[in-house]
């Protein structure tokens, strides 16, 4: 009997050793970690803040692999003085909508006062600064030009300099990858907070890498430091990092959203429903005067790489078209390295236009130009010109980004 039970140890484990080799011959090893400049400045540069009154600027993305909040851990770290929490858009904590502003108060769980860089006062002012040595950014950002907080840390960028404060950035992985970049490049006479600089509306590059390129390019000149990240690679997914998704915004609630936004972000300047007041913001996309299964048949035959549509009716709780029943539909993002995320956002775009010319609206205030970073995509869509046709028109402008990007890639 001991035979026989000795026996079948011995083949189990040797089918286990089998499996182990097998996996590894089929490149089933762990992935190694991706570390954030978060969690690099505590455990190998914490020299660059150690006695020193910090001022951070963060919101619930800044946190470590376990979920742990920067400003709980720079808090509680007893070689640094947190002096002042800085929030963008949506607040330090996030409990603030699109649009709120936040007003300066106490932080409950840390005591340190927290100022709002959103509203009335988007840069630091030297009375925010007077107890600050050095400033901190840590934000996940999404990839797309039309989100804020990158421009909230050249705000930044620029108050450092004007005070003589040095500003450090903790790098984190672009969810979108480091790779692909679309659309046209912003021109400098549509700058505002939704758009400031020439980029592309993808631009595939890291916060680090952005503030790299705003200080240099755009003569911000501030005294920057960028702890960048270990194990990323421009062609990782964001799933490849292991690192948790959390959402930046109210209404980027997935990694999912966020791949779709540059494609449907630009929807927010016309009168169709962006899906904000749903559970799938940016993913579904609608209006009351829609045929679903039409719309969703005809943005198939178009056959846009990486993305299917799925006809869908809801009904906003808030913005566009709250409580009426909206129809269009929703995205499916297939193949997120096929996903051209700007072409499918104007294929949509003009679909709805060309479906619904008496019911389809541009808003009368400016936004789809601030979104798209300039005046002619919506004059040629309103010409009738094919999406083809604006892809070539900023093609080249794109083209020439890429050779001013090199300069300032870090990975």
């Amino acid at each position: 009997m001991k035979k026989i039970l000795f026996a079948l140890i011995a083949g189990i484990l040797a089918i286990g050793m089998a499996t182990s080799v097998d996996a590894s011959l089929f490149g089933h090893k762990k992935e190694k970690k991706v570390l954030t400049g978060a969690e690099l400045l505590l455990k190998e540069q914490k020299s660059l803040i150690k006695g020193k009154r910090v001022g951070l600027i963060t919101n619930p993305t800044g946190v470590d692999r376990n979920l742990t909040s920067v400003v709980d851990l720079l808090a509680q770290d007893k070689d640094i003085k947190l002096t002042a929490l800085f929030g963008p858009e949506h607040g330090v904590r996030g409990d603030a909508q699109a649009g709120q502003y936040v007003e300066y108060y106490i932080d409950e769980k840390t005591g340190v006062p927290v100022y709002s860089l959103y509203g009335q006062t988007k840069k630091p002012t030297p009375e925010m600064l007077k107890n600050v040595d050095v400033l901190v950014f840590d934000i996940q950002d999404v990839g797309s030009r039309y989100y804020t907080y990158i421009y909230t840390m050249a705000y930044a960028m620029e108050a450092a300099k004007e005070n003589n404060i040095p500003i450090i950035v903790l790098d984190r992985p672009n969810p979108l990858g480091g790779i692909q970049t679309d659309g046209p490049v912003l021109e400098p006479a549509f700058s505002s907070f939704v758009g400031k600089y020439p980029i592309p509306l993808k631009h595939g590059m890291t916060v680090g890498e952005l503030a790299k390129l705003f200080n240099s390019e755009f003569q911000i000149g501030a005294d920057l430091k960028v702890v960048k990240m270990k194990g990323w690679k421009r062609s990782m997914d964001f799933d490849d990092t292991h690192l948790p998704f959390v959402m930046p915004s109210p209404n980027m609630p997935t990694l999912e959203t966020a791949i779709v936004y540059p494609a449907t972000g630009m929807i927010e300047g016309t009168n169709l429903s962006e899906g904000r007041g749903t559970t799938k913001p940016f993913e579904l996309i609608g209006a009351p005067f829609i045929n679903s299964d039409k719309l969703a048949g005809k943005l198939n035959s178009l056959k846009l790489p990486g993305v299917s549509f799925r006809a869908a009716s809801f009904t906003p709780t808030f913005s566009k078209h709250t409580g009426k029943l909206s129809h269009g539909v929703q995205l499916y993002v297939t193949d997120r390295k096929k996903f051209k995320a700007v072409k499918t956002g104007l294929s949509i775009v003009k679909t709805v236009k060309d479906m619904y010319p008496n019911d389809f609206q541009f808003l009368a205030a400016d936004n789809f130009n601030l979104l798209l970073g300039n005046s002619w995509v919506k004059d040629m869509l309103l010409k009738g010109a094919s999406v083809e046709e604006i892809e070539k028109n900023y093609e080249e402008e794109r083209t020439k980004f890429l050779d001013i990007r090199e300069k300032y890639l870090l990975y």
